[in-house]
């Protein structure tokens, strides 16, 4: 199924049904698919069909859905890119993808390079907010030059590229992912209800479109024909008023925001009882935040998704009932257990952990996650050897580590990059953070291997802190009670605040320059 047609089947069954809310703006259904047609009708006269990439570098809003739906509709491929992007890092990204154009937030304009690698004219550049200066084309105008009934139709199958996403690219060359209407319309259509009038709900969008979870937020709610609140970028108190003056049921946070929810002072003042479903995911969650979670939002239901872009988003589950921490003493320490688990394969995914030559490994073991399906990446746009590197036989190696449990729960050991290697034994930089993060006056920790002449890794902790008072030794030793000793930290620095990205994910590179001097150094 082409994924045009869910805007299509949302706007003739819900065309009244508001469809996005966004700076006090509400669109209709039917008003959004006119939106997309002039824009689509104004590109197509521009010379944009089948193939073209349109890049997108702005923070979340209205125009990047239209972009994409307007893309789609044209059998274009729609290439969103991280707003937070330097030019350096945005040079390899507009030099593999070559956009036909790149609709851009004027506050971004001063990044796009001009000359060298991935330049580009002002005359391929759409500004969506503020003038269009230097031979710049203005999105509003195109809008307006246009009339809003559909004169292009897509022709691309289930198999052709839709998007290609770039990954985070914290080490060498980003990478684009492409997914293909079906990375999309196959998971959807299998758990998503179409629109339907009789059956209202609210969404909130607080994941940029750059990521997987945004865009695929998106298509869900487009398809189910749900309202959609979208916040430009996340804040913990606008997130909370939009909630009640919405009445948002559903909403998707990573750990990081959810947390910020939680630890605000204003969190009790606000009503957030029409919140029945919240969904996480996109980096490990604490155990102590997702259990105050639950007890905070006991009318909620709670749903772990595990994915990556090259996955086309979730590939594991762990359900709302496992969230439920009812019954005997044995039955919740299990179900305490599992919060720490990212669930089970979900149906149309089949799911392995292998070692270092591909075989399978049994219960416990610690190996690589790999996943095949139909809705799996196509590959990495014009980068033939690292698709070969990660899409092998039908398989997506994942490059995160993991092991089964006796009820096929798997538990995420951390990537393989960043597993620590201490006189031959393996560490699990995540079994560590968990146990600093339960430490009381821990508020948030990560765990880095740093060179070592004795035993070639060590275990340092980077800590932030609640309180002055606790001291390296004190975590040190509050470790050496719960894990085996070659596991625990040979050394714990303080710091304000650990760098993260905008899903919630440590930049471990980052740390590792900042922290990975040896530990002798610090004696």
């Amino acid at each position: 199924m082409n994924t045009s047609e869910f805007l299509m089947i949302a706007s003739a069954i819900v065309p009244d049904r508001t469809a996005l809310i966004f700076d006090g703006e509400e669109i209709s259904f039917a008003d959004f698919q006119e939106r997309v047609n002039r824009l689509a009708n104004a590109l197509a006269d521009m010379g944009v069909g089948a193939g073209d990439r349109l890049a997108v570098m702005q923070v979340n809003g209205t125009q990047g859905i239209a972009i994409y739906f307007a893309a789609a509709q044209l059998d274009a491929i729609f290439v969103p890119i991280n707003f937070r992007a330097k030019t350096e890092e945005l040079r390899p990204m507009l030099r593999l993808a070559e956009p036909s154009y790149l609709f851009i937030g004027e506050r971004y304009l001063s990044l796009v390079p001009t000359s060298g690698e991935g330049a580009l004219a002002p005359e391929r550049q759409i500004v969506l907010d503020g003038q269009a200066t230097g031979g710049r084309l203005g999105y509003q105008e195109l809008l307006e030059s246009t009339m809003p009934d559909q004169l292009h139709f897509p022709e691309a199958g289930d198999e052709d590229t839709t998007v290609i996403m770039f990954t985070a690219g914290t080490t060498g060359v980003p990478k684009g992912v492409m997914l293909t209407h079906d990375s999309f319309a196959s998971y959807l259509l299998a758990t998503v209800n179409p629109a339907d009038p009789e059956e209202e709900e609210t969404n909130l969008l607080t994941v940029p479109l750059y990521h997987i979870a945004g865009l695929q937020a998106v298509l869900a709610a487009v398809y189910g024909g749900r309202t959609m609140v979208v916040m430009r970028q996340f804040d913990p108190v606008e997130w909370l008023d939009l909630v009640q003056r919405h009445q948002a049921n559903r909403a998707m946070l990573v750990p990081t925001m959810l947390k910020q929810i939680l630890d605000n002072s204003r969190f009790h003042d606000f009503d957030l009882s029409s919140l029945n479903v919240i969904t996480y995911g996109a980096a490990p969650m604490p155990l102590e935040v997702i259990r105050q979670a639950i007890q905070e939002f006991p009318q909620a239901r709670f749903i772990n998704a595990f994915g990556q872009t090259e996955t086309a988003s979730t590939i594991t589950m762990l359900p709302p009932e496992d969230h439920i921490l009812e019954g005997s003493p044995e039955e919740i320490e299990k179900k305490l257990r599992r919060l720490t688990s990212i669930g089970t394969p979900l149906d149309d995914v089949e799911i392995q952990i292998v070692d270092e030559e591909g075989t399978p490994l049994s219960v416990g073991q610690v190996g690589e996650i790999v996943a095949r399906g139909q809705r799996m990446m196509a590959g990495y746009w014009q980068q033939e050897e690292a698709t070969k590197d990660t899409l092998r036989a039908g398989w997506i190696y994942t490059g995160d580590l993991g092991y089964w449990d006796e009820d096929d729960y798997i538990y995420l050991s951390g990537r393989a990059k960043d597993f620590i290697k201490r006189g031959g034994e393996m560490i699990s930089p995540e079994e560590v953070e968990q146990v600093l993060m339960s430490h009381p006056q821990v508020d948030d920790a990560a765990v880095i291997g740093v060179s070592d002449i004795q035993w070639g890794e060590e275990v340092r902790a980077v800590v932030v802190r609640r309180s002055d008072q606790l001291e390296e030794q004190e975590l040190i030793e509050f470790c050496r009670e719960k894990l085996a000793g070659f596991k625990r930290p040979r050394s714990v620095v303080f710091t304000g605040e650990l760098p993260r990205n905008v899903m919630g994910k440590v930049m471990k590179r980052d740390l590792r320059d900042e922290y990975g001097y040896p530990v002798e150094a610090t004696e």
